[in-house]
């Protein structure tokens, strides 16, 4: 028997029973839309993700205190007291930091925030002038404090356009006194909406850094300083220059004793780009169960297909059917049906993929982009014929060893 004459035969008793066929194949369908859904998600989150990093500059670098967090157990790093003034004052001097271009102080931390009889909780970020031009922050109405209101420690704030709804509703908010931590701040600049950003600004407050240590957080140290180089090409330059001179304000001379640790754009999208990357490979790798599942639900199903099949392979055995032809048939009918499970999995998985994506961008501030994983669909077409393979391959055997003279006594 010709091959195509046995991917006939194999087509019309995967036809004859239709609704049995779509059954069987659910597991398979379910799995491999789960794995195109995963990692399509996995692959939008890394492009959202990297892009708010790139946001930022190549060239900024960024100076935390203690050592670099790998892992959630490290979070409470930001906290770490080792980044002081006279940190600051050193990585501010051209001599000790020729590639640096400038260097921004910033602190953070949360407060709650009223005017009149309403509050609202919001996040507290002590900073300079500088940050203005670091994450280019648009203005709504009002203006950035200056160099003069840093060191006069001056009660002024910047809102998120978030915090100005909440409060102020549709009133002007400039010139408006708040209250935090029992201090009065007059608000001199709202922003615009931004959305999601590295840094939510939309529900957040700026204010001098030294008001926000002397005033509203009670520290005295930095969270983290935000460095940008004089050009892309020294980054690396700079990095290592703000490293020797914080090891010297610090009297540090081996480097694996380091108390601060500094992160480039450049290796934080790349380290970012890998996490995301291993999460999204476990979590299909964890959908990918459903189809050893839906292989051992396609080797049941096949196998009473070949109990209630019996008397046509004893037939198709005394006309002359061998060994082969009756193995290759029912290898045939599980290699399709996983095969066309692949399929609809991956159209139903796209489908999913880019609704979610669509609804994420069009309900939220959030501008998440539909990424269709090529290499996950082929692994999906490609994984589920080979559990055809694997799991039909015994229920064909079956078939194939069958008696003729027995088979057609079977009643």
């Amino acid at each position: 028997m010709k091959f195509k004459h046995s991917l006939k035969t194999a087509y019309r008793g995967l036809e004859q029973n239709r609704a049995r066929s779509f059954l069987t194949i659910l597991g398979i369908v379910i799995g491999v839309t789960a794995i195109i859904l995963v990692m399509s998600l996995g692959q939008g989150a890394q492009a959202l993700i990297l892009d708010q990093v790139k946001g930022m500059g190549t060239r900024t670098i960024i100076v935390g205190g203690g050592r670099e967090p790998k892992g959630p157990s490290d979070a409470g790093q930001i906290f770490n007291d080792s980044l002081k003034k006279r940190d600051l004052e050193l990585l501010e001097r051209r001599e000790n930091t020729p590639s640096v271009k400038y260097v921004m102080p910033l602190i953070f931390g949360a407060a709650g925030a009223s005017y009149q009889s309403d509050t609202y909780n919001l996040t507290i970020f002590g900073a300079s002038p500088l940050m203005e031009k670091i994450f280019d922050m648009p203005f709504r109405s009002g203006g950035m404090f200056t160099d003069e209101d840093i060191r006069a420690r001056a009660k002024y704030v910047i809102i998120g356009n978030k915090v100005k709804t909440q409060l102020f509703g549709a009133d002007d908010a400039i010139g408006q006194v708040i209250k935090m931590k029992g201090y009065n701040f007059r608000v001199i600049g709202v922003l615009t909406e931004q959305g999601q950003s590295a840094f939510n600004f939309d529900e957040a407050a700026i204010i001098p850094y030294t008001t926000a240590q002397d005033y509203v957080l009670g520290i005295k140290y930095f969270n983290r300083f935000v460095i940008e180089a004089v050009s892309d090409e020294l980054v690396p330059s700079a990095s290592e220059e703000v490293s020797l001179t914080l090891r010297e304000s610090h009297n540090i001379t081996d480097p694996t004793k380091d108390d601060f640790f500094v992160i480039t754009q450049v290796s934080l999208a790349n380290s970012l780009s890998s996490i995301t990357s291993v999460l999204t490979i476990f979590l299909a790798a964890v959908a990918a169960i459903s189809l050893i599942v839906g292989g051992i639900g396609i080797m049941n199903i096949m196998l009473v297909s070949v109990t209630e099949r019996t008397k046509e392979i004893g037939l198709r055995k005394a006309l002359g059917a061998t060994y082969k032809n009756i193995l290759t048939q029912f290898l045939l009918e599980a290699v399709m049906l996983t095969g066309l499970g692949g399929i609809i999995g991956i159209l139903l998985g796209a489908f999913f993929s880019w609704a979610i994506a669509t609804g994420i961008t069009q309900f939220t501030s959030i501008a998440w982009t539909f990424s269709f994983p090529v290499s996950a669909a082929i692994l999906g077409l490609g994984v589920s014929g080979a559990i055809g393979l694997i799991f039909g391959l015994y229920p064909a055997r079956t078939a194939a060893h069958k008696s003729p003279i027995d088979a057609l006594r079977y009643e």
